[in-house]
């Protein structure tokens, strides 16, 4: 569990690379790739169930959340978002359909996309501005703790 944390925190792609055939799937298989860009990508995906893919690039990696009610577009909305694994910079980009058989197969497309400034970087909490075409202002995304995986996703005013 520790060389995992140790993963994330560095920014790995061996999570991402491991649950995927790329001679199947049209996803990229990517590396860790440095940048001084701070994007974000909110990607919807009709998989087993429609739930929206919100990704922020950082440490040369997407870091990830599953929302599956979307990201909040009101303030005090708050909604959950579970991490999933680093994907590569290079899936800012995706959209496409998933192979069935395979990892998340469905449809994937760009629901928004932008830049976004880091206003605070803790391991329980990120505090973030977006610079989105529908998603703008403040957000945050805050550790429930219990579950490591689970966030919450909220604007903030």
């Amino acid at each position: 569990m520790a060389e995992e944390t140790r993963d994330k925190e560095k920014g790995s792609l061996k999570e991402y690379k491991s649950k995927r055939k790329f001679g199947s799937t049209p996803e990229p298989s990517g590396e860790v790739r440095r940048s001084e860009e701070s994007r974000f990508v909110v990607q919807e995906h009709h998989a087993s169930h429609l739930h929206y893919d919100f990704r922020l690039e950082m440490d040369g990696v997407l870091r990830s959340w599953a929302v599956p009610k979307g990201p909040p577009e009101k303030t005090g909305v708050r909604h959950l978002a579970v991490q999933v694994e680093d994907h590569p910079v290079e899936y800012i980009d995706f959209e496409g359909t998933i192979p069935e058989g395979q990892y998340g197969a469905g449809t994937v497309k760009i629901w928004d996309e932008g830049t976004y400034s880091l206003e605070s970087l803790k391991p329980e909490k990120l505090v973030f501005s977006l610079n989105g075409k529908k998603l703008n202002g403040k957000y945050a995304l805050v550790n429930m703790q219990k579950k490591p995986q689970d966030w919450l996703l909220m604007k903030l005013k």
